[in-house]
């Protein structure tokens, strides 16, 4: 998997217990909105 890809940020927040956001799943997002989310939970 490739960094910086949807897959990734899906993975990524998985592994941070995340998997609903919003009430909905993360794999409905686009990868922008994944990276930023990521990037807030991360810190």
């Amino acid at each position: 998997m490739y960094v910086g890809t949807k897959g990734y940020y899906v993975a990524e927040l998985k592994k941070i217990g995340i998997s609903n956001y919003e009430g909905r799943k993360v794999e409905k997002y686009n990868a922008s909105t994944l990276a930023n989310l990521l990037e807030s939970k991360k810190k």
